[in-house]
């Protein structure tokens, strides 16, 4: 497996794969070609035999200075299991470390239960919200009128 910055046109390839690899899930739109002309560092592709397996986009926090953020991540259907995830978290990882930030952030949506248990397996611990839903502490309206979701912080070190 060979983890490799993201690049302009790599949006071409995984926007349209998006919905499908979230079971039909509109998830496009979260993630604007933008993302793959400017926050190529860091943000990273699996591939193996010149196939794009996962990615993980992500960027340093302009407003925290010791914080990143992941925007978005994504392992193809059939390949996920084998640890493609793990690889691009670690690498990713790895990059903060190295721009002295010890802080990850990241965001997710009540109903994406896998993305929660991923993210708590990973280390990462809820942020407490103002509500709770099977257990989850939630930030109402986060990300607009009944828009609420789950924050994740982790801490390096």
């Amino acid at each position: 497996m060979k983890i490799r910055s993201v690049e302009g046109a790599d949006y071409y390839v995984i926007s349209p794969l998006i919905n499908e690899w979230w079971n039909g899930r509109q998830m496009s739109d979260m993630l604007p070609k933008l993302f793959f002309d400017h926050f190529q560092n860091p943000s990273f592709i699996a591939e193996e035999e010149g196939e794009i397996r996962g990615f993980l986009i992500g960027f340093l926090s302009q407003s925290h200075m010791n914080e990143a953020y992941i925007h978005f991540v994504g392992v193809h259907p059939e390949y996920r299991g084998k640890k493609i995830g793990k690889q691009l978290y670690s690498h990713f990882f790895d990059i903060i470390k190295q721009n002295r930030r010890n802080t990850i952030r990241c965001v997710t949506s009540p109903v994406n239960k896998t993305s929660i248990a991923y993210h708590t397996n990973r280390g990462f611990k809820i942020e407490q919200g103002d509500k709770n839903l099977d257990n989850v502490s939630l930030h109402t309206n986060y990300d607009g009128v009944n828009q609420d979701r789950v924050l994740f912080v982790k801490h390096l070190v």
